[in-house]
């Protein structure tokens, strides 16, 4: 007769026990892996390398080139795109390398993150050593993963033909997904620490606003670093003197300007921002106040910590102009932040 351990699903307690640890061990893995997917995607961005490859090839596309000739014949399926005619005509081809490099570094990890995932995945399932439940929901990310690759593709493909850049709304969409990406493989990884049953808690209403609103000022970050929405009204806490800048609805129809006007994504990137900021001031209020102790006090400290840390940042680059370390910097600690506030999230929910 099989023994029930304190997981309560049906494993013997302490051979279920190892097995959840190395699970939860592989998730947190691979969530630095794809954390450190999204900071170089956004170096990739900021160097202006994204559309370096011109082509998409999963598996032969993993070797760079070797030879000069390889070289030479990469650097002339760039000279064909209009980025290299507008912005980098008479470039050398060392200069092409250093952005190719940056490319196929970003796509060389997202490979390395699908092999990561799916091995030990294939593994674990093989040895039964997932929870009931479990091979469902990690397929599910492990092809979410798959579409990602994808929706990287889609993304390339807008800057190949009629821009010098890739399309806002795909790139909207290419880097959302790589944050939810992160926040499911974090919960994941906190959800198989878990001994009591499954589903005894429901959602924290706070913490899964803040977790909300973080996701919301990703998209309206994407929009603003493809409209270079950094490069204007670089003033805190006014725009050059104004608090509402009278350049919001220059374009129209006017439901466009969120979407394609720099000013007006900047301006609500700072709305956003303000409100994350006091939704997590709120939820760490409410905690001390509440005279919560042990993990969840340190979990709000912490979440307070790190959306101040950004927060900071954020006005930092703004007023640098966006220098590519600190555009670099403000990316990653914005998907620290998600990681800090899916964990926060997490923990509440399990209290409440």
């Amino acid at each position: 007769m099989t023994a029930i351990g304190t997981d309560g699903i049906g494993r013997a307690g302490a051979h279920a026990a190892g097995w959840d640890r190395a699970v939860q061990v592989w998730l947190w893995i691979i969530a630095l892996l794809v954390l450190a997917m999204i900071t170089v995607g956004g170096a990739t961005r900021l160097t202006d390398s994204g559309l370096s490859i011109t082509e998409w090839k999963p598996i032969l596309g993993a070797i760079p080139p070797l030879t000069d000739a390889h070289w030479q014949e990469a650097f002339a399926k760039y000279k064909e795109i209009p980025e290299y005619h507008l912005v980098n005509k008479g470039m050398s081809l060392e200069a092409f390398k250093a952005i190719y490099w940056w490319e196929w570094g970003h796509r060389f990890l997202g490979r390395i993150i699908g092999l990561a995932f799916a091995l030990p995945f294939a593994v674990f399932w093989f040895m039964g050593a997932l929870r009931p439940g479990y091979p469902v929901r990690l397929a599910g990310v492990l092809g979410l993963g798959g579409i990602q690759g994808a929706i990287g593709w889609y993304m390339v493909q807008s800057g190949l033909v009629d821009r010098v850049d890739v399309s806002q709304y795909r790139l909207a969409l290419h880097l959302t997904v790589a944050f939810m990406i992160l926040a499911l493989v974090v919960w994941l990884a906190r959800e198989i620490g878990r001994h009591e049953q499954a589903g005894t808690a429901r959602l924290a209403r706070l913490p899964a606003a803040v977790v909300a609103l973080i996701l919301t000022q990703v998209v309206i970050g994407a929009f603003v670093a493809s409209l270079k929405g950094g490069l204007v009204y670089n003033t805190w806490p006014t725009m050059n003197g104004a608090l509402i800048p009278d350049d919001l609805f220059v374009l129209e129809p006017w439901y466009h300007n969120p979407f394609e006007n720099p000013v007006m994504a900047q301006f609500v990137h700072r709305l956003v921002a303000y409100a994350v900021v006091l939704a997590v001031a709120v939820e760490a209020w409410r905690t001390f106040a509440s005279g919560a102790v042990g993990e969840r006090r340190g979990s709000a400290a912490l979440m307070l910590a790190a959306v101040l840390g950004q927060a900071a940042l954020g006005i930092w680059t703004l007023l640098e102009a966006v220098p590519i370390g600190l555009g670099i910097a403000h990316q990653a600690c914005a998907a620290i932040l998600l990681v800090v506030a899916t964990r926060h999230l997490h923990i509440a929910s399990r209290q409440t």
